[in-house]
């Protein structure tokens, strides 16, 4: 199979099989991503970071850069096809017949029992990234960087509280943090 066919089948059953967004597909992209040898974890880390500070839904700039490193310009169309292709699909066939359905029990039952899915796979996707922000050379004590644990972890705090509670635009909260890491990180070096 060409490398172009299998990052577009890739991505359709991801697209395909994850409700709820971009972060609930977060892992079963890190696991296609993973399993084929396309990227290496911590440079899904990154690029996620990169993607939350670019222009356009998750799924689709994370589809694009795995397409892009993996097979050029070609790959990064057929990836990024392969994501939306199930979306766009399925959109206009609820968007024709959801006003006939909504109320129907069947729908409601659906629904209830997609949304908690759709967190846990949002707290998957958390926990994995928070593993390889915290704990990148694995969980042994001897790997712990206390400094760097003890920063993020005020930093997220920092942000949530933000957010939620002062209304701040994520965007000021991403020039921020980026200027923050670069600080910490000379700082770190220092220490």
């Amino acid at each position: 199979m060409s490398i172009y066919l299998h990052l577009f089948l890739t991505f359709l059953s991801i697209g395909a099989f994850t409700f709820g967004g971009g972060y609930a597909m977060l892992p079963l992209i890190q696991k296609a991503v993973l399993d084929n040898q396309w990227l290496t974890e911590e440079a899904i880390v990154n690029f996620i970071a990169v993607s939350e500070s670019t222009p356009g839904p998750f799924a689709i700039n994370i589809a694009t850069y795995v397409g892009m490193e993996t097979g050029g310009f070609l790959g990064a169309i057929c990836a990024t096809l392969g994501v939306v292709t199930p979306s766009f699909v399925i959109i206009l066939i609820v968007a024709r017949i959801y006003k006939q359905f909504q109320e129907s029990e069947i729908v409601k039952g659906c629904m209830s029992g997609l949304r908690p899915t759709v967190i846990g796979l949002i707290g998957a996707a958390v926990l994995t990234i928070g593993k390889t922000v915290f704990f990148p050379d694995g969980f042994a004590v001897a790997n712990i960087d206390l400094y760097n644990i003890i920063v993020s972890l005020i930093i997220c705090a920092i942000g949530i509280f933000l957010i939620f509670k002062k209304k701040v635009h994520p965007i000021i909260l991403i020039v921020v943090s980026a200027i923050l890491g670069i600080a910490v990180g000379y700082i770190g070096k220092l220490i």
